[in-house]
């Protein structure tokens, strides 16, 4: 596969599709599954509250993982994605309810770079909070 962006077509500003990524306990368990990581934090309350969690959080992979998705379904390729770094700045917390918590994320193109490459900035959020910072893909479209 290939992008299916033209790298001609973009320009600096260009907003990519906004996404919202649904997080709820079973996901997070299923996610523990597939990835090994048991961490108590991410699914036993009673631990997270007592090492001074509000509640239980999602993974920060699970987070990285699900904003990426914006980037990869706008340029039709997850291979196209050659570089890919957050700092992690806020937990996603994930109630025990129905709902869960929402991951919100959006992306703009921050430059233009060499090798029919660009930047990518995204921008993470959950609860009205910042949990992504510096959140920057490299991305070769076609």
């Amino acid at each position: 596969m290939t992008a299916k962006i033209s790298y001609s077509d973009v320009e600096v500003g260009t907003e990519l599709p906004a996404q919202t990524f649904p997080v709820t306990r079973a996901t997070l368990v299923q996610y523990a599954g597939a990835s090994g990581d048991f961490n108590p934090i991410h699914w036993n309350e009673k631990f997270a509250k007592e090492v001074g969690l509000p509640d239980v959080i999602a993974h920060g992979m699970f987070t990285m993982a699900e904003a990426i998705r914006v980037v990869t379904d706008w340029a039709g390729d997850p291979g196209a994605v050659v570089e890919y770094g957050v700092r992690f700045t806020k937990p996603v917390v994930v109630p025990n309810d129905d709902q869960g918590a929402l991951i919100e994320v959006g992306g703009k193109v921050a430059a233009k770079l060499d090798d029919n490459t660009v930047r990518v900035d995204l921008t993470a959020t959950s609860a009205g909070q910042k949990v992504l910072g510096m959140s920057r893909a490299v991305v070769r479209l076609a």
